[in-house]
């Protein structure tokens, strides 16, 4: 029987999510992406309990408190070391904790948890209900559809079952299953098929659950046509790669925010405002703009643009100002092939 699942984010927040993605979803990629999609949630990178719990937790878990809905993810599989990580997470004003069942590197699987978890669904609904019992926040877990061999229906129904009597209400589902040998974590995003009607199945046969579906999502088409199965949809790679999609899903899927008038040149000054502030506080401008790049990804000019603003950002003292000063560089290459 599945236990209370009622401590869920609103449906609208949930409707469409950035993916946390290691070395890309840090605090100053999240407030790039904020400034493309007020509703998009947002997820940190995955950080280890460990970490937070003997080392630097001020600088782990710091945001920006315009990147709300945001969530941070935990990796752990000691329940009473994720309860007091997630404890801290609340403190900090994060908005839910995920837990990161998916991941199928090796560094991961050395500190048993990621993907190998799936193995473990007892383990994983342990830390489920130590986590719901010291925080108020929502908890919940991204997962892949199965492990190695164990990519069956029924395993992935067992381990959501298990883990959703602890109290987990939402599930967000790579609709690959994960090979923890044999395959780098690159090639379990590409090579392991895509089984969509799986989740969809999930979905059906949990409706009570939310289910959010990740994996190889690359237009706005795929995301309605998903939207029609399940609760929400997850977006990886491509909204690292090409960011200002974002706006057209805030546009066509999250309504009347007014994200329909942000402009590239506006994110643009936006960011450098903001990039000014975290300078004047030690930041190198490098660390912030190498999310950007993908800004003008498909314009005229693209090319040069990136390559101003990568080349103007290095140093330590670059200016912010580098970053609406390289829309010199993109008018320019944009006259010459205009």
């Amino acid at each position: 029987m599945i236990s209370d699942a009622g401590n869920l984010p609103g449906h609208k927040s949930t409707l469409l999510s950035v993916a946390p993605m290691m070395d890309r979803t840090d605090r100053h990629c999240r407030y790039f992406m904020r400034l493309l999609a007020p509703d998009v949630r947002l997820y940190t990178e995955m950080v280890v309990d460990q970490a937070l719990l003997h080392g630097n937790a001020e600088r782990l878990l710091r945001f920006d408190p315009r990147e709300h809905p945001v969530a941070l993810q935990l990796g752990g599989s000691e329940p009473e070391a994720l309860a007091s990580a997630a404890k801290l997470g609340e403190q900090r004003g994060y908005d839910e904790i995920n837990l990161n069942i998916g991941c199928p590197s090796d560094r991961v699987q050395s500190g048993k948890f990621g993907a190998c978890l799936m193995l473990e669904a007892a383990k994983v609904a342990s830390c489920v209900a130590a986590i719901r019992e010291v925080v108020d926040i929502p908890v919940t877990l991204k997962t892949r559809i199965g492990v190695d061999d164990h990519e069956d229906y029924d395993f992935l129904r067992d381990f959501v079952l298990t883990t959703a009597a602890a109290g987990c209400g939402m599930f967000i589902v790579h609709a690959r299953k994960a090979i923890l040998a044999g395959l780098s974590p690159k090639e379990n995003r590409t090579i392991p098929p895509l089984r969509y009607s799986t989740v969809y199945r999930l979905k059906r046969e949990f409706p009570e659950l939310r289910i959010v579906i990740n994996g190889g999502i690359r237009d706005s088409r795929s995301v309605r046509e998903h939207l029609g199965h399940v609760d929400g949809v997850m977006i990886g790679r491509e909204a690292y790669s090409n960011p200002y999609w974002l706006v057209q899903l805030q546009t066509e899927f999250l309504d009347d925010s007014g994200a329909a008038s942000v402009s590239r040149e506006a994110v643009l000054a936006e960011m450098e405002a903001y990039a000014s502030r975290e300078t004047a506080g030690g930041e190198r401008l490098s660390h912030i703009t190498r999310h950007m790049l993908g800004l003008y990804a498909g314009q005229p000019g693209a090319r040069n643009w990136r390559r101003y603003l990568s080349e103007a950002a290095r140093g330590a003292d670059a200016p912010a100002s580098a970053i609406t000063r390289s829309l010199e560089a993109l008018n320019r290459s944009a006259q010459r092939f205009g």
